[in-house]
């Protein structure tokens, strides 16, 4: 499978971006930073104030909060879903625990998007509104 397919694969399955069409799906691929980092680099700082998505890749890796694990991350996994659309201070810590590949969308960068291609936003909010929906354990179609 080609690496811009397999971008687009990881993208549709973030729950924000699931009402995405797939031209909404290549643009905000195409606008992605692409990084490999090694094991031991950090991501994201807790209560540093930060306003990317990343979506792993490739790799691995842990969060923490308060200096205690709390999650493991791999390949399809992805955080700060949110800060791209209200930047603000981290809830926790992100570490690669391997080399590893991330895509990164900053805020600036989606908001340029939603200019661009206005519709995105509507796409965002249904996807954004399923995910709350969700975590009130009611399914909305």
């Amino acid at each position: 499978m080609p690496r811009t397919d397999r971008y687009l694969q990881h993208l549709a399955a973030v729950p924000m971006f699931q009402a995405c069409s797939r031209h909404e799906l290549q643009t905000m691929g195409r606008l992605a930073e692409n990084y490999k980092v090694d094991a031991g680099t950090v991501l994201v700082r807790e209560g540093r104030r930060e306003d990317e998505f990343y979506l792993i890749v490739d790799g691995g890796a842990t969060v923490t909060r308060g200096g205690k694990k709390i999650a493991t991350l791999g390949p399809g996994d992805y955080f700060g879903e949110l800060a791209v659309l209200i930047p603000g201070p981290r809830n926790a810590t992100v570490t690669a625990t391997s080399p590893s590949e991330v895509l990164g969308i900053s805020s600036r960068d989606f908001w340029a998007l939603a200019t661009e291609v206005p519709a995105i936003l509507r796409s965002v909010l249904v996807g954004t509104a399923r995910r709350l929906h969700q975590a009130d354990g009611r399914t909305i179609r």
